[in-house]
């Protein structure tokens, strides 16, 4: 058994190593379950990550081609793509004390189109018809909350714990807390939050914060 993170790290030297040119059509996720013993829902984030980072592209009732500009996106992660092995604990201790930190900096800094995306993905979480959807629009969401800090390093963290949701340990734990009731707690949280941030209000923003993070980790870990 291998983890997301080793289906990952395969398609990247592939791509590297240009085994798998431009064009070239990935193997179907049929296929990437069964050779790396993962679940369709693991290899669909993995995929989601890297069409975003725009390595792949996808195509509904084609497949999953390399995409054009694989060179320039390569170039891209060239200053360090591998996500740390982290557990979902440390990762969410992690979060609990980065993300009320940068609050400041992004009530100071996010522009209207950084609230659109936030806006955006709040939309696209809410609409999602699966729980890989949703927790893809999660991830994307608190991804564009640290950008409207508009701090490169800051963007480049945020961009790594995202990698490390994508590894199958957060997924499993994902699965097994998920209920209807806590994805709409969830999606009302993050609401509340956007707003609190689109206000300018940075001590209800971090509280919200605070909050949301603190019930995250309790549904995921127990405590």
């Amino acid at each position: 058994m291998y983890s997301a993170l080793t289906l990952r790290e395969a398609i990247l030297e592939n791509l590297k190593s240009r085994t798998w040119r431009a064009g070239h059509r990935l193997p179907t996720e049929r296929e990437l379950c069964g050779q790396f013993g993962l679940s369709r829902g693991a290899v669909r984030r993995v995929l989601a990550d890297l069409k975003g980072r725009g390595l792949i592209t996808q195509t509904v009732g084609s497949g999953t081609y390399v995409s054009e500009a694989v060179a320039q996106a390569l170039a891209e992660l060239s200053h360090g793509e591998s996500p740390l092995a982290t557990s979902p604990a440390e990762l969410m201790s992690a979060r609990l004390v980065l993300e009320p930190a940068i609050i400041a900096m992004v009530v100071g800094n996010a522009t209207t189109a950084d609230f659109a995306r936030m806006e955006e993905c709040c939309d696209r979480g809410e609409a999602a018809a699966s729980l890989e959807e949703f927790e893809l629009w999660d991830g994307r969401l608190h991804e564009a909350i640290a950008g409207a800090a508009h701090n490169a390093f800051i963007s480049a963290v945020f961009q790594r714990m995202n990698e490390v949701r994508a590894q199958s340990e957060w997924g499993m734990l994902k699965r097994r807390s998920a209920t209807p009731e806590r994805r709409l707690d969830y999606q009302r949280e993050h609401r509340e939050l956007v707003a609190a941030l689109k206000d300018r209000d940075g001590a209800r923003a971090v509280q919200l914060c605070l909050e949301h993070l603190t019930h995250v980790r309790r549904n995921l870990l127990g405590y």
